[in-house]
C-alpha cells in the first residue's frame, strides 16, 4: 500500500445530496485519516454540487457525468480516478462507523490470502429496528455463492456481504468491474465473479461497522426491478454457483419477491426449476413453501421478535 493516501473510497450518488453529504462525512470522520474520498455524481446534479462543495475537505474530490451510466458503471469511472492500491465502496444511503477502515485494513495484515477481499458485519436499520448482520461467518473453504444463498433457517441475512462494507485491491476492480446496466445484484455478481479468481480470499470483520439504511419505501440506486429480473440473474451466473446455492437463491430471493408481487402463476415453474436444479434440499422445500404461504408481515414481526439489535 502507499503511505499517503492508503484507501480510496469510492461512492457514487445521483439526486440524493442530504445522503451522500452523510455518507462522506462518516468517511471523512475515520480514525484512519490517509484517504481520499471519491464521489461520482451519476449524471447532471447542481444541489449535489453545491453540498459537496461546502463540505471543504481537500481528502474529498468529486466529478459529475454529463449523462447517468447507473451505479455499477458509477463505480468503475470511480475506480479509474482512484490514486491507492486499495478500494473501499460506500453507497450514498449509507454510512461507515468511525473504526471501519481500522479494522479492515488490520484484517488484511493479517490475511493468509494473496488478493483479500475484506467485508464488515453491517447494521441494517428500519421503521422496524436495527438487526446486525450476517448473522455468521463464512464457514472454512465455504464457497461464497453457498454463503450468500444457502439459509439454514427462517431467518434472513445468515450469510450477508453487502456493498457498502466491501474493502478490496484496486487490481481487482481493474481486472473484474461491475457489469454495465445490471439493475440488481451488482454486489453478488462482482463478489461471485471475484472470488472465483485465483488468489482471492474473502474475509469478515465481525464487528459490525456499517450502517444500512434499508428503509421501506425509499429506493435505492440499485432497488428497482422484480422476480423475473432477479431469475434472469442468477441463470447467467450458473457457472459460478453451485447446485445448492442455486437452489437457495431461488428460494430466498426468487420466491418471496414473486409472493410478495403476488405472482401466483410463478409458483409452479419456480417449483419445478427447484426439482430440477437437484441441488434442494428438504430445507430448501419447507422454505420455498413458507415464502409463498406465510405473509411478508408475519415473517417480518417473527424475526423482529429474535433479531433486534
Amino acid at each position: 500500500m502507499r503511505e499517503h493516501p492508503k484507501v480510496s473510497v469510492v461512492i457514487p450518488t445521483k439526486d440524493r445530496p442530504q445522503l451522500v453529504r452523510r455518507a462522506v462525512l462518516s468517511v471523512l470522520s475515520q480514525t484512519v485519516v490517509d484517504i481520499e474520498v471519491i464521489v461520482v455524481i451519476d449524471g447532471p446534479d447542481k444541489r449535489t454540487r453545491e453540498v459537496l462543495s461546502d463540505l471543504g475537505d481537500r481528502r474529498l474530490r468529486w466529478f459529475e457525468l454529463s449523462e447517468s451510466v447507473g451505479a455499477g458503471e458509477a463505480r468503475n469511472c470511480g475506480v479509474r480516478q482512484a490514486r491507492t492500491d486499495w478500494i473501499a465502496l460506500l453507497d450514498d444511503d449509507d454510512e461507515w462507523l468511525p473504526e471501519k477502515l481500522m479494522h479492515q485494513l488490520r484484517a488484511i495484515a493479517e490475511s493468509s490470502h494473496r488478493l483479500p477481499v475484506v467485508a464488515t458485519r453491517l447494521i441494517a436499520r428500519s421503521s422496524r429496528g436495527g438487526f446486525v448482520w450476517p448473522r455468521r461467518p463464512p464457514g472454512q473453504g465455504e464457497p461464497v455463492g453457498n454463503y450468500l444463498f444457502s439459509r439454514r433457517s427462517l431467518f434472513m441475512a445468515e450469510g450477508c456481504l453487502q456493498t457498502s462494507t466491501l474493502l478490496a485491491p484496486r487490481i481487482l476492480f481493474e481486472e473484474t468491474p461491475f457489469q454495465v446496466g445490471l439493475r440488481r445484484h451488482q454486489d453478488w455478481d462482482w463478489l461471485l465473479r471475484v472470488c472465483s479468481k485465483s488468489g482471492v480470499g474473502l474475509e469478515l470483520v465481525m464487528e459490525p461497522l456499517v450502517i444500512w439504511h434499508n428503509d421501506i419505501g425509499r429506493t435505492r440506486i440499485s432497488g428497482k426491478g422484480n422476480w423475473c429480473q432477479s431469475l434472469e440473474w442468477i441463470q447467467s451466473v450458473t457457472h459460478l454457483l453451485s447446485s445448492q446455492a442455486y437452489a437457495g437463491f431461488l428460494v430466498t430471493v426468487v420466491s418471496p419477491n414473486a409472493s410478495a408481487e403476488g405472482a401466483w402463476h410463478a409458483f409452479r415453474p419456480l417449483l419445478r426449476e427447484l426439482v430440477a436444479c437437484r441441488g434442494a434440499q428438504l430445507w430448501d422445500y419447507l422454505l420455498f413453501l413458507a415464502m409463498w404461504l406465510i405473509p411478508g408481515p408475519v415473517r417480518l414481526r417473527v424475526r423482529s421478535l429474535f433479531s433486534s439489535h
